[in-house]
């Protein structure tokens, strides 16, 4: 017997008994964090599940399938052109809007088809970083200084993660490369064109199906006076008066908001690019979805098919479950944007004011807990903001939150081992905090 083995189960039974014996069922903070975990799981399911962490998965699965090893060595493996890899790596996420999670399945494909842990990671970082959309709004919601160092910080932060990653696990990369150079390369089965345009019309359904509105929406920023909340209504405003602002959102729900309880309303023009292509996303996702069709018909055999799928729902086994579990937790320890889970957003709140080392690497630990939708990092930040938190933290806040969560963190660890993910997450955390003590040493 392995007694060893025997006592590893034993005081894993002891700690479930113990967890279980003083469960505080009853107490209101803890009902409430149960509920918020159950909503927020119930929003990811409904918001990024199949939208986002979808075609996310058949472009994974496809990229296993489809795109050659050697492909992807020539241009991301560890002895690629450094400049054309960490490069393209680094600023992948002005195309692909994803969250941390959605940038797992892609991730996973690229780096088990050969890409260099270098460039792999840097693209993991900069996927949900540098999404346009998000910096524009920080910039125009929490000012330009802020918007443009976030800007700036992710991208740099992609280079040096990834050349880091590098260099740390050298070795391991080194014999990672030999083995799968040793690989005979596939046959080509058809031309590029059309592979490309395949990956195209996959790469487009996700942006589109993604698309986030502009436009004639307005955001309003709230804060309430009886302890931290952060809301984002987005919506026309029909009516502005001293007293109040009555906005109707995309339901078509009407909202009065008193104008003494709005930190900022930010508005752009009805007409703009943005807006427009937001209007008829859904036909150019039905188009692009048409085309897919249309060449999986006309250019792919049953045989390559099936094993599409079969590499789709390997990644989907490993992915999702991993997936859930940690938005669970999430949601149980810091509830939805807004909302109170198991700690007290009035703790987090006292931590990360100032511009010292504690506030930066409290803002930059917690913000690889969190998890974060598209956006939602900005209504957040802008009710810390205003109570109390300082300019450093709220840039370390914006450059490892996005990037990282526990549920990605969860996943990365089926990927690629505990010891790589471990590093990976101490590089954003630690770069994260050294931006935010450096910005905040700057604007104060």
């Amino acid at each position: 017997m392995d007694w060893k083995k025997e006592w590893k189960i034993l005081l894993g039974l002891m700690a479930a008994f113990l967890a279980c014996y003083y469960l505080p069922v009853g107490h209101a903070r803890f009902a409430g964090a149960v509920m918020e975990s159950l909503l927020l799981v119930k929003s990811y399911a409904r918001e990024h599940v199949l939208l986002c962490l979808v075609p996310a998965l058949f472009i994974a699965g496809a990229i296993g399938v489809f795109v050659s090893q050697a492909s992807v060595m020539k241009y991301l493996g560890a002895r690629a052109n450094r400049v054309l890899a960490y490069g393209v790596a680094s600023v992948s996420g002005t195309i692909l809007a994803v969250c941390s999670c959605t940038v797992l399945p892609l991730f996973a494909g690229i780096y088990k088809m050969g890409a260099g842990l270098g460039p792999a990671t840097a693209f993991l970082y900069s996927g949900p970083a540098i999404n346009v959309l998000a910096i524009v709004l920080t910039a125009r919601v929490l000012g330009l200084r802020l918007g443009f160092a976030r800007a700036v910080g992710a991208i740099l932060f992609g280079i040096v993660i990834g050349l880091l990653m590098h260099m740390i696990f050298r070795k391991e990369e080194a014999a990672r490369t030999q083995t799968l150079a040793a690989l005979p390369p596939p046959e080509p089965t058809r031309p590029l064109w059309k592979v490309a345009l395949y990956f195209a019309s996959m790469v487009a359904i996700l942006v589109f199906a993604n698309w986030a509105r502009t436009g004639d929406v307005r955001a309003a920023f709230l804060c309430c006076p009886n302890g931290l909340r952060t809301e984002l209504v987005e919506g026309r405003i029909v009516e502005t008066t001293d007293a109040h602002v009555r906005l109707v959102d995309s339901a078509g729900k009407e909202h009065k908001v008193e104008r003494s309880l709005i930190q900022s309303v930010t508005a752009t023009h009805p007409q703009s690019v943005q807006e427009r292509i937001y209007r008829v996303r859904w036909p150019i996702v039905a188009l692009c979805a048409a085309l897919l069709g249309l060449m999986l018909i006309r250019w792919f055999k049953r045989d390559e098919l099936r094993e599409w799928g079969d590499k789709t729902w390997g990644f989907a086994k490993q992915i999702v479950p991993l997936l859930f579990i940690g938005v669970l937790v999430s949601g149980l320890l810091f509830g939805r944007p807004g909302h109170e889970g198991l700690i007290p957003s009035s703790w987090i709140a006292a931590a990360v004011g100032g511009n010292s080392l504690l506030s930066n690497f409290v803002a930059s630990f917690l913000g690889t807990l969190m998890y974060f939708a598209t956006l939602t990092e900005i209504p957040i930040l802008q009710g810390l903001i205003g109570s109390g938190m300082g300019q450093g933290p709220a840039l370390a806040l914006l450059l490892a939150g996005p990037a990282l969560s526990l549920p990605s963190m969860l996943v990365l660890r089926s990927i690629m081992g505990t010891k790589k993910t471990v590093v990976y997450v101490t590089l954003v955390v630690g770069l994260s905090t050294v931006a935010g003590i450096a910005f905040g040493w700057m604007v104060r």
